[in-house]
This record gives C-alpha cells, sequence and structure tokens, in this order.
C-alpha cells in the first residue's frame, strides 16, 4: 500500500473573494486550512526525531515537511469534495483492515510522521484515491500533440507559441514533434499519473520528464476522456494499490485548477505538475491556457 508507514520517503519524493489568506495555510476553492492546524501537525511531525533526523541526513528540511502537510491538506480537501461526487464511502473498518495488513496502527504512527488521527485520515484519502482510480481507469484516455524542447526557457517559448496558435504554433510541431499521440491508462499505468493525464482539453503543459537530463517536454492536450470506450477487460485488478492511488490523485488536477488553491506564501506555492506545495521558483513545470480555451 502506498499507506503513511511510509511517509518518511513520501515526504522526499493573494486576492479575490472568498476566505482571507491572513490566518490560512491555504485556501481550497472556498475552503481555507487554518495556519494553527498546519503548526499542530507540523509539531507532531517535528517530535520525531529519529524520522526528522532520518529526513536532515537526506536534506529534508523542516520546511520541506511544512509543505508536504500542507499538500496532504489540499489533496485531503480535493479527495472529500470527490468523494461525496462520486459516492466513494470508506468505512472505519476498511482503514483498520489496511493498518493490520501493513503491521498495525501502532506500528504505522511510530514509523510515520503522523498521530493516529492523521494517519487514519491519510489511508482514508488513500482508499479514496484507489477507488477513484479503479472507477475510472479503463476509460481514462489523453491524445496530445508533443513537441521537444532543450530547455525550460525553450519550453515555455514554445508553450506561448503553441498557446498563440495559428503559424507560430504549427512551427513548433514541424520539427522534434509529433501530432495525436495516444494515450490510455489501461496500457501505460505510470503516464496515468503524470500532469498530462490530469490536463483538460486545449491547455499545454510543460515539463521535464527526467530531472538529471536536459530535455523538456512540452504538450498540448487535444483530447482528455475519462468515459473512452474499454481498449478490453479491466485491469484495475492488475495495478498495484500505490500506482491506483497517484492515479486517482492525478484525477483530482481539474478539479484543483477548477477552483483554485492559494497557498500562504510562507509555505510556497502550488505546483500543478506534481500536487504538492513548493518553494517559489520549485515548480517542476507549468500549465499554460490559451487564451481560445479561457
Amino acid at each position: 500500500m502506498a499507506v503513511a508507514v511510509a511517509v518518511v520517503g513520501a515526504v522526499v519524493s493573494g486576492c479575490g473573494s472568498g476566505p482571507s489568506q491572513v490566518g490560512s495555510a491555504v485556501i481550497v476553492g472556498a475552503d481555507a486550512v487554518p495556519l494553527a492546524e498546519v503548526q499542530s501537525r507540523l509539531d507532531v511531525a517535528l517530535a520525531k526525531t529519529e524520522a526528522v533526523s532520518q529526513l536532515a541526513s537526506r536534506g529534508v528540511g523542516s520546511d520541506d515537511i511544512a509543505r508536504d502537510v500542507v499538500s496532504r491538506a489540499v489533496v485531503h480537501d480535493l479527495l472529500a469534495r470527490t468523494a461525496a461526487a462520486e459516492g466513494i464511502v470508506i468505512s472505519d473498518a476498511q482503514i483498520d483492515a489496511e493498518l493490520a495488513a501493513n503491521g498495525g496502527a501502532e506500528l504505522a504512527v511510530q514509523s510515520s510522521l503522523y498521530d493516529l488521527p492523521a494517519l487514519r485520515e491519510r489511508v482514508r484519502d488513500e482508499l479514496v484515491a484507489a477507488e477513484l482510480a479503479r472507477r475510472h481507469i479503463d476509460g481514462l484516455a489523453v491524445t496530445v500533440d508533443v513537441a521537444a524542447a532543450t530547455s525550460r526557457e525553450d519550453a515555455e517559448a514554445k508553450a506561448r507559441a503553441i498557446a498563440a496558435g495559428g503559424a507560430a504554433a504549427d512551427a513548433v510541431f514541424a520539427v522534434n514533434a509529433q501530432r495525436g499521440l495516444q494515450f490510455r491508462a489501461t496500457s501505460d499505468p505510470e503516464a496515468a499519473a503524470m500532469a498530462f493525464f490530469g490536463t483538460t482539453d486545449g491547455r499545454i503543459v510543460v515539463f521535464q520528464p527526467a530531472p538529471e537530463q536536459s530535455g523538456w517536454i512540452v504538450l498540448r492536450v487535444a483530447e482528455r476522456r475519462t468515459d473512452a470506450p474499454p481498449a478490453g477487460p479491466s485491469v484495475a485488478s492488475q495495478i498495484d494499490q500505490a500506482t491506483l492511488v497517484k492515479i486517482g490523485e492525478r484525477m483530482l488536477q481539474p478539479l484543483a485548477d477548477e477552483i483554485g488553491v492559494r497557498v500562504n506564501p510562507r509555505y510556497g506555492v502550488w505546483d500543478p505538475i506534481r500536487l504538492r506545495v513548493v518553494a517559489e521558483g520549485q515548480e517542476a513545470g507549468a500549465i499554460l491556457t490559451p487564451p481560445s480555451v479561457g
């Protein structure tokens, strides 16, 4: 399972109407997560000195842990909204069974940065995400136009040209590019957890597929479907739980885009590529909305 027994590893991996940013760690749509709530969970995490020491040896500090706490709050909110809309209900018995299957709640609390209530919330969220993926994976498909770029600057320039449309976009797709590539979640579950699978029609994704390499990718999503005709028998049961959780969380991206995620600057900014809070300037890419899409 992708549950919080491995959370130490998981951590490594303004304006307008609505609630005020003052006193809020993050605002998801019209829901504000209070600073006090994040601080309380951060205090619990930092009190786990052995785990914190392990993270520190890998270059992960208290600021990174705080960003992870805020990230989980955002994902929890989005999952709660989606579960209500989809009629997904996870019982306490299911959470108990999941914990028991992985060594029990006591071991999980000791091995994580959570107390028991936060741990159970995390397990519930992961079960919701996995169920969301199971329900939709057979119909999840995207068609994209792809162009290669040599750097982030090159990728962003090409994305702006694609957004402009017309001859400028055609020029980008004339070299080191391919149009009409089709991907299905069932045939490439790992790709289904990536940003372009959560990007709606017409939008443009800029990202670096391998951070250790210099190459970047620019994709225009021509069509995204969650109801594509199944290509064959369902494969949901053949996909491991951790991958299902990642796919289910990626399916939250359109909702996050629709309602908005505003992060208190003390924690950083929301990165739609990684679906988490990162330090400002550390986003893994960007998603552009051409004027024609609106």
